[in-house]
């Protein structure tokens, strides 16, 4: 068996500079609770169990209720969403699985109905970061 990466170790400079964009994108406002919603419903379709657990703990930590977790990856058929959160998690499967040939322009003019352009960018970037965190854990073990 070959020993996992250590990537603190090898490239610490890299990890924090990744550490700081999600400081930098806090500042724009995407509420705390959706962002949860979106990393963890990226890290549950990447299959990434790390990321899992931690994303749910930060969840219920800022107060996201266990019906709401446990009923994330059939999101389309729970009650327990709003149009905005269903616009999100459209928007977080659609970049999580890219498959050649979407076309996502009718899913960015659904989120322009629940979302400013600044917020909007940051929910991109926030499904943008968490696959590449779900990336970089999986390579790791």
């Amino acid at each position: 068996m070959t020993a996992s990466l250590n990537y603190q170790t090898s490239i610490p400079d890299v990890i924090q500079a990744l550490g700081q964009v999600h400081h930098a994108m806090d500042r724009h406002g995407l509420e705390p609770l959706l962002r949860h919603l979106v990393q963890l419903r990226a890290s549950q379709l990447n299959q990434c169990h790390y990321c899992i657990s931690l994303h749910t703990r930060e969840a219920r930590e800022d107060g996201e209720r266990d019906e709401r977790l446990a009923s994330l990856s059939e999101w389309r058929q729970s009650p327990h969403f709003t149009d905005r959160e269903r616009a999100a998690l459209a928007w977080t499967e659609a970049l999580t699985q890219l498959e050649p040939g979407t076309e996502l322009s009718h899913l960015r003019d659904e989120l322009r109905t629940q979302f400013d352009e600044t917020t909007l960018c940051v929910l991109t970037t926030t499904v943008a970061m968490i696959n590449l965190w779900n990336r970089v854990q999986i390579a790791r073990h």
